[in-house]
């Protein structure tokens, strides 16, 4: 498919499929390729031929490995504040349609499926993971927070793995995304066709898999217990003083990826998981998340956050606070309600 678009968008029998293909960046979705999904719902949404869409991506290793934000980095540093708000802004309002399509869309969710990637696939009525899945929200890494209506789902999560699982950015599987509700559905990807064409003929989502377990097992379940005593806690310094606390290899693992990431992305993304909770819809979610986004490229860590992990690739970013330098006015002026004129226009 090396000739076709990087986002493609068909009818085939009953359904209208979206197909990643960009393979050899993993994916990535950019601008353009959140148009072509927009349009594509928008043209379906009415049509008597289309009882479902599968969404799907070309290539093994990755669904969707997250947004590109290569330009947005280099656009932000020629002192360009617009570029990235603007993507956003028309990803966000992308990712409220797929989650308020009034027809099912499936998603098949191969490898690596991050950010962007669960902006897509993870908001779809019914989320089929196999084996090879590996689903994050690593945005505290590059100073940024779970956008694209992660919050939603993070929110939803039992207990408060929503909040560890959001300011740690942890890689998990099949096991723990059906669990965490990232998923829906387990099959093992040999089978992928099989079912894609079942669906194709027969606009059924019945014919989706039920009951089948993930061969590997999930972890989250087994650390509730230390997720709850440790990430109930207000703010990012309660979390960081019950972990230092527990003396526990849960805790010190832990700490060691909150002292790697943005102190500033972490307490941020603590306090969007709760804003969300309050209100958990997707409109809520993108407009409290878009809050940080349009102010990031010019106030947060994101562009030190993507040079040192995917610029330079030194791994080493110099972030503006430490956990116990971390001013809590930093983070309040990062998550002022959005100016007038910068809503997001969901009707679009």
């Amino acid at each position: 498919m090396t000739d076709l678009p990087t986002m493609i968008a068909r009818k085939e029998g009953r359904a209208g499929r979206l197909t990643f293909n960009r393979p050899k960046a993993l994916n990535a979705l950019d601008h353009d390729m959140a148009v072509v999904i927009e349009q594509a719902l928008d043209q379906w949404r009415d049509d008597p031929e289309v009882a479902l869409v599968i969404i799907d991506a070309v290539g093994d290793r990755a669904f969707c490995a997250g947004g590109d934000i290569a330009i947005i980095y280099q656009q932000g540093r020629a002192g360009d504040f617009e570029t990235g708000p603007r993507f956003w802004r028309d990803e966000y309002r992308m990712n409220a349609k797929v989650a308020e399509f009034p027809k099912p869309i499936v998603s098949f969710m191969q490898g690596f499926v991050m950010g962007g990637g669960v902006g897509v696939g993870g908001h779809c009525s019914h989320r089929v993971v196999g084996d090879s899945t590996q689903i994050a929200m690593p945005e505290t890494g590059i100073g940024l927070i779970p956008d694209v209506g992660g919050t939603l789902i993070l929110a939803r999560a039992p207990g408060r793995v929503g909040e560890y699982l959001g300011v740690t950015g942890g890689r998990f599987g099949a096991a723990d995304a059906i669990y965490a509700g990232f998923a829906d559905v387990y099959a093992p990807e040999a089978e992928w066709d099989a079912l894609k064409a079942r669906l194709i003929e027969t606009g059924d989502v019945g014919a989706l898999p039920s009951g089948l377990v993930p061969q590997a097992k999930g972890r989250l379940a087994d650390l509730r217990p230390e997720i709850e005593a440790a990430f109930g806690g207000h703010d990012i310094h309660e979390i960081v003083a019950s972990l230092e606390a527990s003396g526990s290899d849960f805790g010190r693992e832990t700490l060691a990826i909150l002292r790697r990431n943005s102190a500033l992305s972490e307490e941020a993304t603590l306090q969007l998981v709760r804003m969300t909770r309050a209100t958990p819809t997707i409109r809520a979610a993108l407009e409290n998340e878009f809050r940080f986004t349009l102010r990031a490229v010019e106030h947060s860590d994101f562009l030190e956050g993507v040079r040192a992990q995917i610029i330079d690739k030194d791994r080493n970013p110099q972030w503006k606070y430490s956990l116990e330098t971390l001013p809590m006015a930093a983070v309040s002026a990062l998550l002022e309600p959005l100016p007038k004129g910068y809503e997001i226009d969901f009707a679009a």
